[in-house]
């Protein structure tokens, strides 16, 4: 049941319903967060935007500098990763760019896409146990193990199956490293995820490097994102390169496209055909 607003105005029951702090719109006139649009449009970058809609402030050019680094970074990473291949078949099958759009973002859930979610979480749970009094190492070898007891040893943001090392991460951590420099950032988060590396490099006896998912994670993390978000800033990233693949596909003539060429077959591992059987 609806909570009442102690007025009989049905008008005010559902403008109070439908009430949101993010746009004032009205005839003539639309604002967000406050600043009107037509002094936002030319004057601020599409990921100081993103900021504003979802923190309610302009971020400093610094922040934006940082979170446009993350955006740039996440936009594609080929035909076969599951989202865009998504997309590309949905194209052939006769849907609109909206549509396999819809269809490739809605991919993008725990294991193919969620990893930079989790790599934060990981990295504010070992700070959180930081502040229980335990050293930063101490506390990253309590929560690894706490967190493969409960989710298995893959631990998010570390690791690829395809670059021995993730040319993205290394450029994403220096400018980390650069906005810690400048103050705009405090370097807690890039902390832990770089001794979540050491520790996993003891263990194992070689390093697992951080990969995009790890280093997103820390810039959404160094700029006060919390883990949700950073998937649904990952979303808004890699829509474009699903935008731009599924844009190539519609170009090409394709129906039907299937996620093998038609020349390759499946394995059929059922029973084999009984030559006789009275039930038939």
């Amino acid at each position: 049941m609806a909570m009442s607003t102690g007025n009989d105005d049905p008008r005010s029951e559902a403008a109070h319903y439908w009430r949101t702090s993010i746009c004032d719109i009205s005839p003539g006139r639309i604002s967000f967060r406050g600043y009107p649009v037509q002094d936002l449009i030319g004057s601020v970058s599409f990921p100081a935007m993103i900021w504003l809609m979802l923190r309610g402030e302009l971020p400093t050019v610094h922040q934006a500098s940082l979170l446009e680094a993350a955006l740039v970074a996440s936009v594609d990473h080929g035909p076969q990763a599951p989202s865009i291949a998504v997309s590309r078949m949905a194209v052939s099958c006769g849907l609109p760019l909206n549509g396999a759009m819809a269809s490739a973002i809605n991919m993008l859930d725990d294991v193919h896409g969620g990893a930079g979610q989790q790599a934060l979480e990981l990295y504010l749970e070992i700070l959180a146990c930081v502040e229980t009094g335990e050293t930063l190492d101490a506390a990253t070898a309590i929560i690894i193990d706490q967190w493969t007891a409960s989710h298995g040893k893959y631990l998010p943001g570390f690791g690829h199956r395809f670059h021995p090392v993730d040319p993205r991460a290394g450029r994403l951590m220096d400018l980390v490293e650069d906005m810690v420099g400048k103050g705009v950032v405090t370097g807690r988060i890039a902390a832990a995820a770089r001794a979540v590396e050491a520790l996993m490099a003891a263990r194992k006896g070689k390093l697992i490097p951080m990969n995009i998912d790890g280093a997103t994670a820390v810039i959404y993390g160094e700029l006060g994102f919390p883990p949700p978000l950073a998937r649904g800033i990952f979303c808004l990233s890699r829509a474009v390169g699903i935008l731009a693949h599924a844009w190539e596909q519609s170009s090409r003539g394709e129906r039907n496209k299937g996620p093998m060429p038609r020349s390759f077959s499946f394995l059929y591992e059922g029973k084999h055909p009984k030559e006789s059987d009275d039930r038939l």
